[in-house]
């Protein structure tokens, strides 16, 4: 939706994951390790996750850690200006 309202596209190779509370705080989600692995499959370069979730990236093949880079985010304006193209 911010895509749509800024006028702004995602960028291909940025995967994305977390909740957001209604006033902007990205929560932490379960399942880390295999949505980087799908990520990594699929030839996306970074991923935004929750802060909290920064110490799941240890759990992934070492060949997976150093071709994607993960972009630990706390809010959700952190992730959208990494997240949108300017």
């Amino acid at each position: 939706m911010a895509s749509l309202f800024s006028g702004r596209l995602v960028g291909s190779h940025i995967g994305m994951t977390g909740e957001v509370t209604l006033r902007g705080r990205v929560l932490p989600v379960g399942g880390i390790k295999m949505k980087v692995l799908a990520a990594h499959r699929a030839g996306l370069t970074k991923v935004i996750l929750p802060k909290c979730n920064e110490s799941d990236m240890d759990e992934l093949p070492e060949e997976v850690r150093q071709s994607i880079e993960s972009l630990p985010v706390e809010w959700i304006d952190e992730a959208l200006k990494i997240a949108l193209v300017p």
